[in-house]
């Protein structure tokens, strides 16, 4: 009885750590500031709680100087992966962002390959097709939000890249590291960037940094849970609960996604049904492709 207990705790666990993934593209809509900023509080505010969780656990790890400098190049790619999807969810909405996004694991099939020097399987071109022709549904029915589109399929693609690269360096580091690494680095980064940009103009900080009350709180909670608690319960399952039950689950992000950003902001993210229908072409696209590789494997 309590084996069966533990395991709809960590279920219940998994799906609202789901959740809180899910919530992130409501949190970026909510939040008027400029994208790269929402970025640079995000990866500050995690690097820091995950700094901490770290210290207060004496998780001391130390890298050789290669796999470092190519966790500070993924933390760059994490920040503009971040950008390009608060920008999309700007310039259309949450549930195309969101959508959209969830190709990214089309994406991992053709990039896998070249990391790991394996053959691209024609299982996963197939799935990729049909993804694709999802994203042209989508497209063609709501072309007035081609600009989102089109910027969160760059951000999928940019999350496919870190995504396999981590994935290499996670045989040889603890998850917890690279993740440190990869914030501080962005954050820096950014910080770089936002000080040529106050170099050139001195009131960029006050027009464009300082956030009302509401966005402080929706700032916290960006980093605070979106980013760093996520983070500590995304491992904490894993212990318990399989990689592939895990995978599917978090197939599921782009559905809650929608479904809160609905419940959230009413009319501006219903959708026709040609969305829809290119939104489930996608999304069971994704879900076949782990469905296969597990009984591959």
């Amino acid at each position: 009885m309590k084996k069966l207990l533990n395991k709809y705790y960590y279920n219940f666990i998994l799906h609202f750590t789901v959740l809180i993934w899910a919530s992130t593209g409501s949190l970026g809509k909510l939040i008027t500031l400029k994208s790269d900023v929402i970025v640079i509080y995000r990866m500050l505010i995690a690097f820091i709680i995950l700094y901490l969780y770290s210290f207060l656990f004496k998780n001391k790890v130390y890298l050789k100087k290669k796999d470092k400098l190519k966790m500070y190049l993924l933390g760059i790619i994490i920040a503009l992966h971040w950008i390009t999807f608060f920008e999309a969810i700007k310039i259309s909405n949450v549930s195309i962002s969101l959508c959209c996004l969830s190709s990214s694991s089309f994406f991992v099939s053709i990039i896998e390959p070249l990391f790991f020097k394996k053959k691209i399987k024609i299982y996963e071109l197939s799935l990729g097709v049909s993804v694709i022709i999802g994203i042209l549904i989508i497209f063609n029915f709501e072309s007035n939000f081609y600009l989102g589109i089109i910027m969160s399929i760059i951000s999928a693609i940019l999350a496919s890249i870190f995504s396999v690269w981590n994935a290499i360096l996670v045989k040889k580091n603890s998850s917890l590291t690279i993740t440190i690494n990869e914030m501080k680095s962005g954050s820096i980064f950014l910080l770089i960037i936002s000080f040529l940009k106050l170099l050139a103009n001195k009131n960029y900080m006050q027009n464009n940094y300082i956030p009302n009350i509401d966005e402080v709180f929706y700032i916290l909670i960006l980093g605070i849970i979106c980013t760093g608690v996520a983070f500590v319960l995304g491992i904490e399952i894993l212990k318990k609960i399989s990689p592939f039950s895990a995978s599917l689950t978090m197939n599921l992000e782009p559905i809650y996604g929608i479904i809160l950003a609905i419940t959230i902001f009413g009319e501006s993210e219903k959708m026709s049904k040609e969305f829809y229908l290119g939104s489930f072409i996608i999304i069971s696209s994704i879900i076949i492709n782990g469905i296969i590789k597990e009984k591959t494997k």
